[in-house]
């Protein structure tokens, strides 16, 4: 029988928003995801082409899914990103199509992605200071990150999300000033809580910055929040920004920032999204010890509405939750930058 979406879950939950992992490959090496000399990156062999990516991508959008965030690794690094945004903007129904990098080269791509179909970018960046930037990630390319966010905020890829990512032992104490950078320019930023998904496995609950002790920071320094809630399956809970330092230089309308508490405050019962990695595994969970291999199907020879049925099949039986707080936890094998985030 042939499976036709919505794609809904024994939870009764419906998966609309599918990331894309373009490659495993990155231009960074951060200190929280992975090690100095990088990972063993997949073969090109290992990895799906374009042709396999714009397959699948049209096979999910047939099931319902109206949303496509392009990830990696750093998608910025693979060499056609700008022909498969536009090859996936032509998919009918068209999904939504947004962009995670760390930015350190879109100061000269953004342009050329905003005419390729792109419509939004979340970019990653956890200080505003150089040195620490160097240490954090291993590269000394601030400027270029800082460049490629207004390249970004120029070719109107908006609204323009900051991902930072705060350690106790590094960056806390930016907390109120990337609020501050970010208020003055308009931009969104969100604050995510360190979820046990690095190489080395090396994350502890006790090192990690909770939500609590972010809007606490946030609090003492002078920032007055009303929280919006959660708008939708968006997984930030974001708070309306109603006073604080430097008031008159803020740029945006509705200052606002998120906080997206993954541990702490998990929002699994709300969760609409599912991911396929480099290498053509589905993956319904990003902490799954299972995956759903798609690639081995693809190439041997299987029609969409088989493929149709493994997608199905796997959402169909989709964890509850990611289970953090349970004893018997165990993080997955692959990193972040391999299932892409």
């Amino acid at each position: 029988m042939t499976a036709v979406g919505p794609l809904r879950d024994r939870f009764g939950r419906v998966a609309t928003d599918l990331r894309i992992s373009l490659t495993d490959l990155c231009s960074l090496r951060c200190t929280y995801c992975m090690p100095a000399e990088g990972l063993d990156w997949l073969t090109k062999a290992q990895r799906l082409t374009d042709d396999e990516f714009v397959r699948l991508a049209s096979v999910f959008v047939g099931l319902g899914v109206t949303s496509m965030r392009l990830t990696g690794g750093e998608p910025l690094v693979h060499p056609t990103l700008p022909a498969v945004i536009a090859r996936l903007a032509a998919l009918s129904p068209r999904p939504a199509l947004s962009l995670t990098t760390n930015g350190v080269t879109l100061a000269g791509r953004a342009q050329e992605l905003a005419a390729s179909g792109l419509e939004r970018v979340n970019v990653s960046l956890d200080t505003l200071d150089r040195e620490r930037f160097a240490a954090l990630t291993r590269r000394d390319r601030l400027p270029e990150v800082l460049a490629g966010i207004e390249a970004a905020a120029a070719a109107g890829l908006d609204p323009l999300k900051i991902n930072a990512v705060l350690a106790r032992d590094s960056n806390l104490d930016e907390a109120p000033a990337l609020l501050a950078w970010s208020l003055e320019r308009g931009l969104r930023l969100r604050f995510i809580e360190h979820m046990p998904l690095d190489a080395d496995h090396l994350w502890s609950r006790e090192d990690m910055v909770t939500a609590d002790e972010i809007q606490g920071l946030l609090s003492a320094a002078g920032y007055e929040l009303r929280p919006f809630g959660r708008r939708g399956n968006a997984p930030a809970e974001e708070f309306e920004v109603l006073d604080g330092p430097g008031r008159e230089r803020w740029a945006g309308r509705e200052p606002r920032v998120g906080i997206i508490a993954s541990v702490t405050r998990p929002f699994c019962r709300e969760c609409d999204r599912l991911r396929l990695t480099a290498d053509g595994q589905l993956r319904t969970c990003l902490f799954a010890q299972t995956e759903t291999d798609l690639r081995a199907p693809l190439r041997n020879g299987a029609c969409d509405a088989e493929l149709a049925e493994l997608i199905a099949e796997a959402v169909a039986g989709k964890q509850a939750g990611h289970g953090i707080d349970a004893v018997d936890f165990v993080q997955p094998a692959r990193s972040m930058s391999a299932i892409g985030g």
